[in-house]
């Protein structure tokens, strides 16, 4: 742990003026976009600073989602690779995945805000599920845009999201992936302020989104440092590893270790490493990192995972990388499937591909020595495995 050092204070702590991050962030919208973005953040601070909403969310969190995760130890992982590894399991969460934490929030921040319906984007569809089942349980309308390519590699979470009520909206343009269905969700939303609110399910987007995503998120961490306490020698492990897309999961797991000195690593797809390769532009409302071409047009991504195929990363990672608190890693495509399998078969868990990618770098790291003998690390898996079946029937 020698040479690093806890960040300064304020860090993944309260955005600055204007919901910057450093020199990413701010609220680049049309202006009907930009007022519902005031409103939506001047409700969020009053809910936040609410015990009473607070301690709503915390029960529904506990009682509907199933909070807190357990930590597991991968014990005979962990001696394969020679080293410490510990899962924090979002996979166990109510709608098998981390996306029910911010998804609750949103949707009590909605009913609190007197919106009827919830408009969400999803690619891998574990958000637009998480979406459909809170718009279920609080008597809200739910409409998920969903790109067409997304459709039909996700066919089960497609049916899930329709058993729950939600109108699913398929989107044709572009690629038919993430990036075209937030889009599409985000042009929707300037015609449907009035009495819609939009559930952006990534730390991506105008502020406060991104802010108020990772605060969502942030039980992940709060749980993790509190079970690392009781369960490690040190109390903090050495490395702290998830996977990033837009970033939801692995911000809300960085925010709980911010101020420790473990060092923070988010795992990226090889196709679409926004942090890793991205070039800095303004697409979805933020200024951010994106994959671009020399004249500054978005490039298409490519991940087998859909919630990864994404051409760029939320600001708040992006400022995280210029300030050297997280590194960012990239993996292949076959090394997230190797390492779904190698999971499956040491531990008895089926992990999202998503998820897969963070665990593929710790199995790299572990073999060149990246992760020394020893090193303690936790891992979020983000999401289980169920949704990639038919993809991994295919390449297994």
């Amino acid at each position: 742990m020698d040479g690093v050092l806890a960040p300064p204070d304020g860090t993944m702590g309260e955005p600055l003026a204007k919901g910057r991050f450093g020199e990413y962030g701010g609220r680049y919208a049309p202006e009907s976009l930009v007022e519902a973005c005031r409103e939506v953040e001047g409700a969020f601070r009053d809910a936040w600073a609410d015990p009473g909403f607070r301690g709503t969310l915390a029960r529904l969190l506990a009682v509907h989602a199933g909070r807190p995760t357990p930590l597991t130890p991968a014990e005979r992982l962990s001696r394969e690779l020679g080293v410490r590894l510990y899962l924090k399991r979002e996979d166990l969460a109510h709608t098998g995945s981390h996306k029910i934490n911010n998804v609750l929030g949103q949707a009590l921040l909605a009913a609190r805000m007197g919106r009827r319906r919830l408009i969400a984007e999803t690619g891998a569809g574990q958000h637009g599920v998480a979406t459909a089942t809170a718009a279920a349980l609080l008597g809200l309308e739910a409409t998920v845009f969903m790109g067409e390519r997304d459709i039909e590699r996700q066919a089960l979470n497609v049916f899930r999201m329709r058993m729950l009520g939600a109108e699913v909206v398929p989107v044709t343009a572009g690629s038919r992936t993430l990036k075209d269905a937030t889009s599409e969700a985000m042009r929707h939303w300037v015609g449907a302020t009035g009495d819609s609110h939009y559930c952006i399910g990534s730390v991506v987007g105008p502020d406060p989104y991104p802010w108020m995503v990772r605060e969502f998120q942030r039980v992940i961490g709060d749980e993790a440092r509190a079970q690392c306490a009781a369960e490690l020698r040190t109390g903090i492990p050495d490395h702290v590893v998830a996977c990033v897309g837009g970033g939801s999961n692995a911000a809300g797991t960085f925010a709980g270790f911010a101020d420790t000195p473990a060092r923070l690593v988010g795992v990226e797809a090889e196709g679409g490493a926004g942090a890793t390769h991205g070039k800095l532009g303004v697409m979805h409302g933020c200024r951010s990192l994106f994959l671009q071409d020399d004249d500054g047009q978005i490039l298409e991504a490519h991940s087998v995972s859909a919630g990864l195929d994404y051409p760029g990363v939320g600001p708040e990672h992006a400022h995280l990388r210029d300030l050297g608190r997280a590194r960012y890693e990239t993996v292949t495509d076959d090394e997230a499937i190797a390492a779904a399998v190698r999971l499956a078969r040491a531990e008895g868990i089926i992990p999202a591909l998503e998820s897969a990618h963070a665990l593929a770098w710790v199995i790299r790291a572990a073999a060149d020595g990246d992760l020394p003998a020893g090193s303690t690390v936790l891992m979020t898996l983000s999401g289980r495995g169920d949704k990639d079946a038919p993809t991994l029937k295919e390449l297994v």
